[in-house]
């Protein structure tokens, strides 16, 4: 009987405890007390104000949409670029990441070299540093194709050629 009765001695203060005051309410949170029936409203978007280690998501998405443009680079300097190695079949375009890749092209008559050029397209303004362009070259020996050096001199001049034709977009587009 002892143990039973010492169980129960250390078994009411602790249910004790648990009431009154303490007791949790289901449809409290902090942003009503539905005791006294009044509800705040919960902050919600972009109107909230919070911006969590300095990134606001919504600010970029509202500038990327305010822009126009899905380009996540310069359109003047991606329309260049293209209009620039249209000669050479288009291996691939990612208009999100700036980067233009072609497939090989033979010159006509001079079948035994071919080149490929990879663009990038480096960020949203129109700047001379903001395209970067790589030729490559193979030569055909003994029916193999070996790479070749290209001058540094073709990747530059391709380069001014893709500034000039977007500075020439964009003064067509300024006039209309």
């Amino acid at each position: 009987m002892k143990p039973v009765v010492l169980a129960v001695a250390f078994t009411l203060p602790l249910l004790a405890a648990c009431g009154g005051n303490n007791q949790r309410l289901v449809n409290n949170d902090e942003y009503g007390d539905y005791r006294g029936s009044v509800a705040r409203n919960r902050p919600r978007g972009a109107d909230a104000g919070l911006v969590i280690f300095g990134v606001d998501k919504n600010r970029e998405a509202r500038e990327a949409a305010a822009a126009g443009t899905g380009l996540s680079v310069n359109a003047f300097l991606w329309r260049a670029t293209l209009d620039t190695l249209s000669f050479m079949p288009l291996a691939s375009a990612d208009p999100f990441g700036g980067t233009i890749i072609t497939d090989w092209y033979s010159p006509p008559g001079a079948g035994a070299e071919r080149f490929r050029a990879q663009a990038y397209v480096l960020g949203r303004q129109l700047r001379s540093d903001g395209v970067r362009v790589q030729v490559f070259r193979q030569t055909l020996d003994r029916g193999q194709w070996l790479d070749s050096p290209v001058s540094t001199a073709t990747n530059s001049e391709l380069e001014d050629k893709v500034l000039a034709r977007a500075r020439e977009l964009r003064s067509q587009s300024a006039a209309r």
